[in-house]
């Protein structure tokens, strides 16, 4: 027998189905409520108890610190596939055999031209500019250079549209940091891997030869696997949002990016360094700010501490945690920020106060040391996320249009003046 949940309203008992998801997740259908009530709608601010849609790409359990893609454990992906499998698996559903994926990598590094005129807009911004504006104006720019819209019902157009962004949207950031920079602006190199071809975009020299680190490699390669998808989240919902328009994939992108720029989002990882940054021009004492963080009148947040939806240690944490004690290990760099970063992190796990509340370092946390570490300037730290959120993006978009799901169009309850009359002007 079908689940159902009753609603009450002024007497009236209205039935609702519950649906149920594959790892029995259960959500009330009331897409109906309006229509048969006659007008009475549900008021739910930031979504915490709103499904938007249904989805088959990412699976989120906070209380037991789960995260898979189209199945798959985090754990198992971050191990044994690189970032252009994970990509795959979340925008066609399924792992690529050798075949696809060497197909996919080759597409891929043919879309990596980016149109010349795309260099005088990122000319035109200054130098100070901050990254993730750059980065969401040269996404939206590509617009202009690929005007034709994506024929949903075609898995070419989709295909080709999938390797066009993932092929340009590399060259963007590298420039967006190049141009912070005052760098030449460098482009792909089709001899190289996806991962090795970002760094070297990014980091090479003029005169000088690049050598790739495989500690990097590797750590760069699992952050990026680390962040591809997380549900519906600000970024990923406004991606599907826009794309709810009809607006094409490379607008929808923009704005995600956009919405990823806020520091309750993709700017935490840069708000964390900001942090550690301010500890170290106060003296750098990490009991001090361990002790601030505990006293409820002080307005001091620890930053990179525990989750929002995570109510127990964040799964990507646990993985990117050895990546940055590899990296710090195989660079041997002295830098006080991240002398204090690892000072916090040693106190948090041995404080009763954090473990009892399961305050524990999270991916930004760890993500912002490895960033800082790599050379990558703090403020590109989110740009860096938004590169690891595109086949997330991508693969939600997607989903959403081959769906057909209708404009997402919320409501909500007014609480402004009722009816009132206009007064002229000379006599208010």
């Amino acid at each position: 027998m079908a689940e159902i949940a009753k609603i009450e309203v002024n007497g009236t008992t209205y039935e609702f189905p519950i649906i149920t998801g594959t790892e029995n997740e259960k959500a009330i259908d009331i897409k109906t409520l309006r229509g048969v009530t006659g007008g009475v709608t549900t008021i739910d601010p930031g979504y915490k108890n709103t499904g938007s849609c249904e989805s088959g790409i990412t699976f989120l359990n906070g209380e037991q610190g789960i995260l898979r893609y189209r199945g798959y454990s985090i754990e198992e992906l971050a191990e044994k596939a690189d970032f252009l499998e994970v990509a795959y698996l979340l925008i066609f559903g399924e792992l690529p055999n050798k075949e696809e994926l060497d197909k996919f990598h080759s597409d891929i590094k043919d879309q990596s031209v980016v149109d010349e005129d795309i260099k005088k807009i990122v000319d035109a911004f200054p130098k100070n500019a901050h990254p993730m504006g750059v980065l969401s104006s040269l996404t939206s720019a590509l617009t202009s250079f690929n005007p034709k819209s994506v024929d949903v019902d075609s898995e070419e157009e989709i295909y080709k549209a999938v390797v066009k962004i993932l092929g340009k949207f590399p060259v963007l950031v590298a420039w967006t940091m190049r141009k912070n920079q005052g760098l030449p602006f460098r482009y792909s190199d089709s001899s190289l891997g996806y991962i090795e071809n970002i760094l070297k975009m990014m980091f090479k020299k003029p005169g000088e030869k690049y050598i790739q680190n495989p500690v990097i490699v590797n750590a760069l390669d699992k952050l990026l696997i680390l962040h591809a998808d997380h549900e519906q989240n600000c970024s990923t919902s406004t991606v599907r949002i826009v794309g709810s328009s009809h607006a094409g994939l490379f607008a929808s992108i923009s704005a995600g990016i956009s919405a990823l720029w806020g520091p309750l989002h993709g700017g935490a990882n840069q708000a964390v360094l900001e942090m550690l940054a301010g500890i170290q021009e106060d003296g750098g004492d990490t009991a001090k700010y361990m002790a601030k963080a505990k006293d409820k009148n002080d307005p001091f947040r620890l930053m990179g501490f525990g989750h929002r939806v995570y109510k127990n240690f964040d799964p990507r944490a646990k993985i990117i945690k050895v990546s940055a004690d590899e990296v710090l290990a195989d660079l041997g760099i002295a830098d006080p920020i991240l002398d204090i970063a690892e000072g916090l992190e040693r106190e948090a796990l041995n404080d009763d106060y954090f473990v009892s509340r399961k305050l524990y370092p999270n991916v930004d946390f760890y993500s912002g040391i490895i960033y800082r570490a790599m050379g990558i300037p703090t403020e590109m730290f989110t740009v860096m996320f938004a590169l690891g959120r595109l086949p997330g993006w991508i693969a939600q978009w997607k989903e959403m249009r081959v769906r057909k799901e209708p404009i997402g169009r919320p409501r909500q309850i007014y609480v402004g003046e009722n009816l009132r009359s206009f007064v002229p002007v000379e006599k208010r």
